[in-house]
């Protein structure tokens, strides 16, 4: 069982607590790149960005792609290095249960939600064409292509490794249960969107989007036993926004085939992903891989053999 495997008697939880700095540390170091290349474009100008907003709008938006990428290659160096030199574990022991991980899951999760994504806005354009504008660059465009196909997905795969498999191991080995780790993986990997520019656009409530997101990629690791459905919804969430519609509030100004002009708000949008959307993901889901017993894998206590 997925849980289970990062619960041993000598994984203590203030071990999960220096893993974490450690990866917070290697993070940091990823964004020294980023930080000498705005303090070199800025110099002779003595224009300093006052905020990290100002600073991804310093570049060209593929080079602010790549620069801010490079920390998440480092943080997930980070979560190997901790995974096996601190706790002793294969990278395999915190992706799945399973005996190798299950590309078709993560592969199929990808396709599905790429497909709604698309279908989803092209429902928003019919709407409110107006809101639009055609921002398609052919050269850039490759460009952004092959970047976000490389770049985004590890992105996305350390946030997961981090949330849904590090962290939530590590509130399992506190509490022992299975809800406890899913509440508090989700509160904080949605806390930390708290500085994005949507954020600041629509207000807090855009916050309940966040952590409702967070609340449900803990229940597909959970019911599946494994990372590879939340892996894979992730990359095609981030990789197929970053390809298809850009805006000057988002968080990052891409090449994207569209750009958004509309002003932002928080309206019935930031509910209905959690409220329709998600719980019928979670019924298809469901049905392609038998998930029975919801109630005990969600919320249930975790038997360990102290050795």
């Amino acid at each position: 069982m997925f849980l289970e495997q990062g619960i041993k008697p000598e994984n203590k939880f203030w071990k999960y607590l220096i893993g974490s700095v450690c990866i917070i540390v290697a993070s940091f170091i990823g964004q020294i790149p980023f930080s000498v290349a705005v303090l070199y474009k800025t110099y002779n100008s003595k224009n300093f960005p006052t905020d990290n907003d100002a600073a991804l709008k310093i570049f060209e938006p593929n080079l602010t792609l790549f620069l801010v990428m490079i920390s998440f290659v480092f943080a997930f160096a980070g979560i190997f290095f901790v995974v096996k030199h601190l706790h002793n574990q294969t990278i395999l022991s915190v992706t799945t249960s399973r005996n190798k991980i299950d590309w078709g899951r993560v592969a199929f999760s990808f396709i599905l939600w790429a497909i709604f994504s698309i279908l989803s806005f092209l429902v928003l354009y019919l709407k409110s064409p107006e809101n639009f504008v055609w921002n398609f660059k052919l050269i850039p465009f490759l460009i952004l292509l092959v970047l976000g196909s490389v770049l985004i997905p590890i992105q996305t795969s350390t946030e997961e490794y981090i949330f849904r498999g590090y962290l939530m191991q590590g509130f399992a080995n506190l509490s022992k249960n299975r809800w406890f780790p899913l509440l508090m993986t989700s509160l904080i990997f949605g806390s930390l969107h708290v500085f994005n520019p949507e954020v600041l656009k629509m207000g807090y409530v855009i916050m309940i989007y966040y952590i409702g997101t967070g609340l449900f990629l803990g229940v597909l690791t959970l019911m599946d036993e494994g990372m590879e459905l939340s892996l894979g919804f992730h990359a095609a969430n981030n990789l197929i926004g970053a390809l298809l519609v850009t805006s000057d509030w988002s968080v990052f100004q891409t090449h994207s085939i569209f750009k958004d002009m509309s002003e932002p708000s928080a309206g019935f949008d930031v509910i209905l992903p959690i409220v329709v959307v998600y719980p019928i993901l979670l019924l298809i889901f469901s049905k392609k891989y038998g998930w029975k017993n919801w109630k005990e894998k969600l919320t249930g206590n975790i038997d360990t053999v102290e050795s």
